[in-house]
């Protein structure tokens, strides 16, 4: 019963997208530069969030590996 109705809904939403009237309507610049400020906007968000996932680790991953190879190091010297 729920399938037949899902079918029913899909098909009733491709032919409302088919066979809808052309629209006249005006869209202003503010519109398309909402679009864009919008778009850029989730583009540098997913950016900047997969360089906070990727960089951010690996930088305290080297960082505590050169001060282990640091302080390694200097007990070596130590013992001289």
């Amino acid at each position: 019963m729920r399938s037949t109705r899902l079918v029913f809904g899909w098909l009733l939403l491709i032919l409302a997208g088919i066979c809808s009237p052309v629209a006249m309507a005006y869209i202003g610049p503010g519109a398309g530069a909402g679009l864009i400020a919008t778009v850029l906007g989730v583009l540098a968000a997913l950016v900047l969030a997969v360089f906070g996932i990727v960089y951010y680790p690996l930088k305290r991953f080297l960082t505590n590996r050169r001060n282990r190879r640091t302080r390694k190091d200097d007990g070596n010297e130590s013992d001289r």
